[in-house]
């Protein structure tokens, strides 16, 4: 039987596998955030570093192929809110934080979708 978690950790698999052909390291896997003191709380699913030194913050959503919302669609404006929480508290290591974007590796069914600079840091 084929849960969500573990059609998301499958879909998360594809999406670094993809990636790192693409050239992109891998910098850390489920960057989380908790909750607190009105805070939203979030979590990074990757974060990698691309070829010119910029810092990628992925999002991976996994849809089964007859999903009645996309992959993509699913990004919406609260969960990129909690994207950029978690970010800006990892940026926070940075004496000088680096050039960074927001990408969304979408796999509906058996398609990946890899989204650059999905959305911005807004």
């Amino acid at each position: 039987m084929v849960t969500t978690k573990s059609r998301g950790d499958a879909g998360e698999a594809l999406a670094l596998a993809h990636l790192k052909r693409a050239g992109l390291v891998l910098v850390e896997r489920n960057y989380r955030v908790a909750r607190g003191r009105g805070a939203p709380g979030g979590e990074v699913d990757l974060i990698m570093r691309d070829t010119r030194g910029t810092l990628v913050f992925v999002e991976v959503r996994t849809r089964a192929a007859l999903a009645p919302v996309a992959a993509a669609a699913s990004v919406d404006a609260a969960k990129q809110r909690r994207l950029r929480f978690a970010a800006c508290h990892y940026l926070r290591r940075f004496a000088t934080p680096p050039a960074c974007r927001f990408d969304v590796v979408a796999i509906d069914g058996e398609r990946l979708n890899w989204l650059v600079a999905a959305f911005d840091a807004g």
